[in-house]
């Protein structure tokens, strides 16, 4: 028998198999969350006078209790996840109505207890933390040759800050961009060392006035290009679009474009965090992203106690500096990561057409670079763009992942970009 023949007779057997193995799995993790659910609501009235809001509730409810916000902006990903035990009405008898996005203004006590994490309680006008690299010759908006100074706004991705930019293409970019580029890379709200409000519900709008609070209305930019990775590229979009008569070019590196027929959210939670126990990394994403309370332990146990963690790693490691990478996947709270994850990723994608709509009418220059290994964002998600945007420029890398699109090849990613700039310049 050949391997080939071999092989085809256990494909079948090793797809049930794992089939059962993963509605096992995924049925055990719907009843601790649900258990969880009871828990934390206990847990959060000892502690804080009252529980805290989640969206185990029906949709009906969900929607009565949505304060401060329109039902359009909160996405159907939070209260229509799957959960077999939930829509039993499992354990319903001991769960209590809690409203969503409530006047909370105490830190949770499974959250981080540090300065950057406490921020949002100390200061009453919310900045998001950014950094700004000015033009190393030009003393006013124009450079010594009377040449406009040029602005280009970096966006981060998922569990990342504004050390994405900084680390890999700020030190690299050439003498020509120093001297007439201004440069801010920004730590996005909840994320680094930006604000963490807890009676924030991290929508597309919420991120976009923070961003305009932030940098272009202080600095006053009249223009500005923008480059974002990952999650970045839907707050690049729609901020493009509502300032598409500023906007110079657009580069989005891997951008999770999925497109929401009849706005279903859930298709788009379906697709970039499938319900599956293989790969792990789909399955640590899944498990993220469709278990709130789950989620909630995890980074009670990692984020809560980032700074522990960090002196653990550097231990053994025998490092006193950190990988930036590694420093930024703890710099979050439950709640900021959470609603980000639902509200801009998954409720965000219903929006995106018209907003690349407003991008195409406006001419706006649209560069996109994906690799074609990227296990995190489908490959499909940059021919989705292009499909809308026809004159987009779509490069593929070749054995890129979601990473090293440009970690490792920092140099050549820099230079594309600066040979972007150049060609609207012209």
């Amino acid at each position: 028998m050949s391997p080939q023949i071999f092989s085809e007779n256990w494909r079948k057997p090793i797809t049930i198999l794992i089939s059962g193995l993963s509605f096992v799995v995924f049925l055990i993790l719907d009843f601790l969350d649900n258990f969880l659910c009871i828990l934390y609501g206990y847990i959060d009235e000892l502690f804080e006078g009252q529980a805290s809001s989640c969206y185990c509730a029906s949709e009906e409810e969900q929607v009565r209790n949505v304060g401060g916000h329109g039902e359009s902006e909160l996405s159907e990903t939070l209260y229509q996840r799957k959960n077999a035990f939930r829509e039993m009405g499992f354990l319903g008898f001991a769960k209590k109505s809690r409203k969503i996005g409530g006047s909370a203004v105490v830190n949770r006590w499974s959250d981080c207890g540090c300065e950057s994490c406490l921020s949002w309680m100390n200061d009453c006008d919310q900045k998001l933390h950014f950094v700004v690299r000015e033009p190393s010759q030009a003393i006013t908006d124009q450079d010594c040759r009377g040449k406009p100074v040029e602005n280009v706004i970096f966006l981060h991705g998922f569990l990342c800050s504004s050390s994405f930019w900084t680390e890999t293409v700020f030190p690299i970019l050439s003498e020509r961009v120093n001297r007439n580029y201004r440069l801010f890379a920004i730590d996005l709200l909840g994320f680094g060392r930006s604000p963490k409000p807890r009676d924030c519900m991290y929508t597309l709008k919420d991120h976009l006035e923070m961003i305009e609070k932030s940098v272009i209305c202080p600095f006053q930019l009249d223009s500005f290009h923008l480059v974002a990775h990952s999650m970045g590229c839907l707050i690049a979009i729609a901020l493009a679009a509502k300032h598409s008569k500023l906007i110079k070019s657009i580069t989005l590196v891997a951008p999770p474009y999925i497109p929401s027929k009849d706005g279903d959210s859930l298709r788009v939670l379906e697709k970039l965090a499938g319900r599956k126990l293989w790969p792990p990394f789909l399955f640590g994403t899944s498990f993220m992203s469709w278990y709130e309370h789950l989620g909630r332990c995890v980074c009670f146990l990692v984020c809560r106690n980032h700074r522990m963690w960090e002196r653990i790693v550097k231990l053994l490691t025998r490092r006193r500096d950190l990988h930036f990478m590694t420093m930024d996947l703890t710099r979050h709270t439950h709640h900021s990561a959470w609603h980000t994850m639902h509200n801009v990723i998954c409720g965000g994608a219903k929006l995106m057409d018209g907003y690349l709509q407003v991008l195409s009418k406006a001419g706006v220059k649209v560069v996109v670079i994906h690799g074609d290994k990227d296990n995190v964002v489908p490959l499909e998600c940059s021919n989705n763009i292009q499909m809308i945007l026809p004159n987009a420029e779509v490069t593929i890398i070749k054995n890129a992942d979601h990473s090293s699109v440009l970690l490792g090849r920092e140099r050549d990613f820099t230079r594309r970009l600066e040979r972007i700039w150049e060609s609207i310049a012209c």
